[in-house]
């Protein structure tokens, strides 16, 4: 019965569990995430040679014309050391876990993460997923609030394949996509802001300004992407006070 029960492991059927139980759902980008992970052992014993926790987020990558959902690791750390399990034992492992500051935002369709892993020879890992919201950092919430204030709104927020040249730490950016309104709603098509990196004390911002096509030369313009401009600035904790007017002068001179 034993040698069955093992055979039947192997496949995952009767194997070790695992669940994670976080001391919360909704973090701030840069937050320390907590929490413990119970192990529960199967119909027999097992040997669970490590313990991985990973941030994933989903992005869009296109390939020959098609939109393809990928995801990637935003952060992975290995909580435990390889230890067995007897049959029907319970382990609770204490962890702690650092959400990057350029941790996605969960706004739109941005989805993120965490999802545990156990690692055992010769049999189906057993893992567990847990969704979490992310809100953005400090700097970057007054940023996307500043924009607001300008009379933008939220049009739509998406991790997209990043380009060979803005690609940083992952394969993606998040692009926030802002719909203008009230005065610029007759000088822009729409707004895109993109934080290329991030610190305590700075964002680096890549802002693209869409200008609305007028005339035969605008659509000349827009045909040859003529009609947009790519501005590349950093925002410092020292911006704060003045933000809104600074983000203001650097859109007006590209309308």
């Amino acid at each position: 019965m034993s040698l069955f029960n093992k055979v039947l492991a192997s496949v995952g059927i009767g194997a070790a569990n695992v669940d994670t139980k976080l001391e919360k759902s909704t973090y701030t980008a840069g937050e320390i995430m907590r929490g413990e992970i119970e192990v529960r052992g199967g119909n027999v014993a097992q040997q669970i040679d490590t313990i991985y926790l990973t941030v994933y987020t989903t992005f869009i990558r296109e390939a020959n014309d098609k939109k393809y959902t990928d995801k990637a690791a935003v952060n992975k750390v290995k909580v435990s050391e390889p230890f067995s399990i007897e049959a029907g034992e319970n382990k609770v492992l204490s962890f702690s876990l650092s959400l990057p500051l350029d941790t996605p935002i969960t706004a739109g369709k941005t989805k993120v993460w965490v999802q545990t892993e156990l690692d055992i020879k010769n049999a189906v890992d057993p893992e567990d997923k847990d969704f979490i919201e992310v809100k953005p950092s400090k700097l970057a919430a007054s940023v996307l609030d500043a924009v607001k204030g300008l009379g933008f709104r939220l049009r739509q927020a998406e991790c997209e394949q990043a380009s060979g040249r803005f690609r940083g730490h992952y394969p993606f950016m998040q692009e926030f996509e802002f719909a203008p309104t009230g005065n610029y709603r007759s000088h822009l098509d729409e707004l895109e802001v993109v934080f290329l990196s991030q610190s305590e004390q700075s964002v680096e911002l890549l802002m693209q300004i869409d200008r609305k096509v007028k005339g035969l030369g605008s659509l000349f313009a827009e045909a040859l992407d003529m009609d947009e401009s790519f501005v590349r600035t950093t925002i410092t904790t020292q911006d704060l006070p003045n933000l809104q007017a600074k983000l203001q002068q650097i859109i007006s001179k590209h309308l």
